[in-house]
C-alpha cells in the first residue's frame, strides 16, 4: 500500500507556487511590454503627423488607446492566476500541485506573448496608418503622377489654407476617411490577437 502523505508531498512541492507566480509575472510583464512598444510606435507617428495636420491628432489617438488595453488584458489574467494559487496550511501542507503550477505558467506565457505580439502589431499598423491619414490630410501623394509631385515632399504645404489653394482636385476628407476606416479594421483584428 502506498503512503498518501509522501505521494501528496511529491505532487505538491512547495516550489510549485514558483511556477504559478512565474506565470503571473509572464502575463503581466510581457503584455505590458507589448503595450508599451505599441504605444511608443503609434505615439511617435501621432506626434509626427500632428506637426503637419494638428486637427487630426485626437482622431489618431485610437491606436495608442488600443495598445494600452493590451496591458490591461495581461493584468486581468495575472490577477486571475494569482488568486487561484492556494497558500499552504498552517501545518505546511501544500495543496498547490506541480501540474497546476505548470498550467498557470503556460497560461501566463500564452497571454504574455499574445499581448506582446498584439502590441507590436498595433504599433506598426498604427504607425503606418496614422502617417497615411496624415499624409492624405496634408495633400501628399505617395504615388506621384505629375512632375510637381515627383519633386518629393519638399512641396508639402505648411498649412491647410496652402494645401487647399495648391491642390484643387484632391478630396482629402473622403480619402482620409477611407484610410482611417481601413486602419481601424486592422487595429481591431490586431487587438483580437491578445484575446
Amino acid at each position: 500500500m502506498v503512503d498518501q502523505g509522501a505521494s501528496m508531498d511529491a505532487q505538491c512541492p512547495s516550489t510549485a507556487a514558483l511556477l504559478g507566480y512565474a506565470g503571473v509575472a509572464a502575463a503581466v510583464c510581457l503584455s505590458n511590454w507589448g503595450s508599451a512598444m505599441g504605444t511608443w510606435k503609434a505615439g511617435q507617428s501621432v506626434i509626427y503627423t500632428g506637426i503637419r495636420h494638428p486637427s487630426s491628432v485626437m482622431k489618431n489617438v485610437i491606436p495608442i488607446v488600443m495598445a494600452g488595453v493590451i496591458g490591461i488584458y495581461g493584468l486581468i489574467v495575472g490577477v486571475i492566476i494569482g488568486q487561484s494559487i492556494t497558500k499552504p496550511s498552517n501545518d505546511r501542507e501544500n495543496a498547490y500541485s506541480t501540474y497546476t503550477g505548470l498550467a498557470h505558467l503556460c497560461a501566463g506565457l500564452c497571454c504574455g506573448f499574445s499581448g506582446l505580439a498584439a502590441g507590436l502589431c498595433i504599433g506598426i499598423v498604427g504607425d503606418y496608418g496614422v502617417r497615411a491619414v496624415g499624409y492624405r490630410a496634408s495633400a501628399v501623394t505617395l504615388f506621384p503622377t505629375s512632375q510637381n509631385e515627383r519633386e518629393g515632399y519638399s512641396n508639402i504645404p505648411d498649412s491647410d489654407e496652402a494645401a487647399e489653394t495648391t491642390i484643387d482636385n484632391v478630396t482629402g476628407s473622403e480619402d482620409q476617411n477611407k484610410l482611417f476606416i481601413g486602419m481601424l479594421i486592422m487595429l481591431i483584428f490586431s487587438e483580437a490577437l491578445a484575446l
